[in-house]
């Protein structure tokens, strides 16, 4: 009877060794298949200028774009220091309207990807551009 409860350990400790082995396989080919489709996803939007849209089943693909941000900031603080000058303040009608902008052009991009209607969306780009024009233009 001890023999067959031995046995049974030793099974249970092997099947735990290969589970875990198994689930570290896993991870790292889930972990691959995303790099690469956010390497493919990157190329296409550099080359098409549109977002790919993921399968139905996934709700959700984001990435961040590492190494062109990384390079940027990286140049930017190898770059000497000009002479400083005071920097005006920004107008907050502006930057206020920037920020709109941005906002709104992220949701029409978004829109576009999805396939919905957008032309309330370009609408609300144009006016808000417009409205920005005729602030930069005043101030």
């Amino acid at each position: 009877m001890s023999n067959v409860i031995s046995e049974y350990q030793k099974w249970k400790q092997q099947g735990e060794a290969l589970r875990a082995q198994a689930r570290h396989a896993m991870e790292a080919r889930f972990k691959e298949l995303l790099t690469e489709a956010v390497q493919v996803a990157e190329e296409y939007r550099s080359d098409f200028g549109a977002v790919l849209k993921p399968p139905a089943p996934v709700t959700a693909f984001r990435y961040k774009t590492g190494a062109k941000g990384k390079a940027r900031k990286m140049a930017k603080k190898a770059m000497p220091p000009v002479a400083q000058e005071t920097p005006a303040k920004p107008n907050p009608k502006v930057s206020g309207l920037e920020k709109r902008l941005a906002t709104a052009k992220k949701k029409l991009e978004e829109a576009k990807a999805a396939s919905k209607p957008t032309r309330n969306l370009e609408d609300k780009v144009y006016e808000l551009e417009d409205e920005l024009r005729l602030a930069t233009q005043a101030g």
